[in-house]
């Protein structure tokens, strides 16, 4: 994808997340560090009523919630190279707990304030990804190219990743085929430049979708999602753009990078079109 413009075009409009008001301080004799989390303000909606539910403790339907909650970490060595990450989630009973922002204090940064503080609180990033999209409606095919990813989110130990993407090709929510590609080990900025074919008929591929999912290949236990891209009549934003110029150029391969993005992120955006 190198040479692309599309994104530098049409720049996306800053999502606010809300504040989150802290405070720090170091106990240089006992070598122990208390965070402070005190309040949020003007977190966005998570729910379908328009409301969230963070928490340190769950505060229910509310978008500026008050904590005064406290955390106390021991550790000689807590501020030797290391970062404070704080996330404030959307509390749900029935399925994963969103995130709704985060905020990082690096080493260098604590030593020059451990006091309090409020900051913007800023979205998790999952990383991006280009993709090609070309179909022939003579031979009933569609191809996809997955080129490359970059800046993908940390999810082993050491702080990188061994990505590997699946393709599904869906029909009314229902998976109808799959491909995966490669695993690149240990890295965060994969290069696959692999390509995927599916047969799909002319009358066939308006009612039709791709999912695109970048998984963190394990050994031992699960392979965890990074994220995904969600491509189709369905879809929106620069999903749907890339979807309708490939409709409209027949035969010619059409690139464009898209941001991976949750599983909850992809579905709400579909329930919003429909």
């Amino acid at each position: 994808c190198t040479g692309l413009t599309g994104r530098e075009e049409e720049p996306t409009e800053e999502v606010k997340l809300g504040r989150l008001e802290f405070s720090l301080d170091y106990n240089f004799t006992e070598n122990t560090m208390v965070v402070g989390i005190l309040q949020a303000c003007d977190l966005p909606a998570m729910d379908v009523g328009g409301i969230s539910d963070p928490y340190t403790k769950v505060h229910r339907k509310t978008h500026s919630p008050t904590f005064n909650k406290t955390f106390t970490f021991n550790s000689t060595t807590f501020l030797g190279g290391r970062t404070l990450v704080m996330t404030v989630y959307d509390f749900d009973c029935f399925s994963k707990h969103d995130a709704i922002g985060k905020e990082e204090i690096y080493r260098k940064e604590s030593h020059k304030a451990l006091t309090s503080g409020t900051l913007s609180l800023q979205s998790e990033q999952l990383g991006d990804i280009c993709l090609s999209l070309r179909y022939v409606p003579t031979a009933g095919k569609l191809s996809i190219v997955v080129f490359e990813a970059k800046k993908q989110k940390k999810m082993d130990v050491g702080g990188l990743s061994d990505p590997y993407a699946k393709i599904h090709l869906l029909q009314n929510g229902k998976r109808l085929k799959k491909k995966k590609n490669s695993i690149k080990k240990n890295t965060l900025n994969p290069y696959y430049n692999e390509s995927f074919s599916f047969e799909v008929s002319f009358e066939q591929i308006k009612k039709v979708q791709v999912e695109v999912t970048v998984l963190d290949y394990d050994k031992i236990g699960k392979n965890d999602a990074i994220g995904k891209v969600f491509l189709g009549g369905a879809s929106s934003g620069t999903e749907l753009r890339h979807w309708s110029d490939m409709l409209a150029n027949p035969r010619r391969p059409i690139a464009q990078w898209h941001d991976l993005k949750t599983e909850d992120q992809v579905n709400a955006e579909l329930a919003a079109r429909k």
